[in-house]
């Protein structure tokens, strides 16, 4: 069973999305920001991470930059999420982009073309 990482800062987003994905199987942890999600991710890797963007504390953005710092966690594959147009680009080749709202359809895809 895979498991994936939920990063938002937005209660709702984090229920919906944890009921959603764990009716697909997965094992779904979740934080409410980057600060949060990084001492998750060194307590317990995840398979993968979908990260919001815009977030309190430390970004999405931050919380790229510090797992693509530490070598042992740079490769976990990321999908960050934004309702801005443009995300800036980040040098880690394992991130997906995604324009929020997504649908959870597109979640799934982009889940299983990233091999999870």
């Amino acid at each position: 069973m895979k498991t994936i990482l939920v990063v938002d800062d937005e209660f709702d987003i984090l229920t919906v999305w944890r009921l959603l994905l764990e009716r697909h199987g997965y094992t779904v942890l979740t934080a409410s920001n980057g600060a949060v999600a990084l001492e998750q991710i060194r307590r317990t890797r995840p398979d993968i991470i979908v990260s919001d963007c815009m977030m309190p504390v430390m970004s999405g953005l931050q919380l790229c930059a510090a797992l693509y710092a530490d070598p042992e966690l740079r490769d976990i594959p990321i999908i960050l999420c934004s309702a801005a147009a443009d995300i800036p680009v980040q040098p880690n080749p394992s991130i997906e982009y995604a324009r929020k709202p997504i649908a959870f359809d597109a979640l799934l895809a982009m889940l299983k073309r990233m091999s999870v």
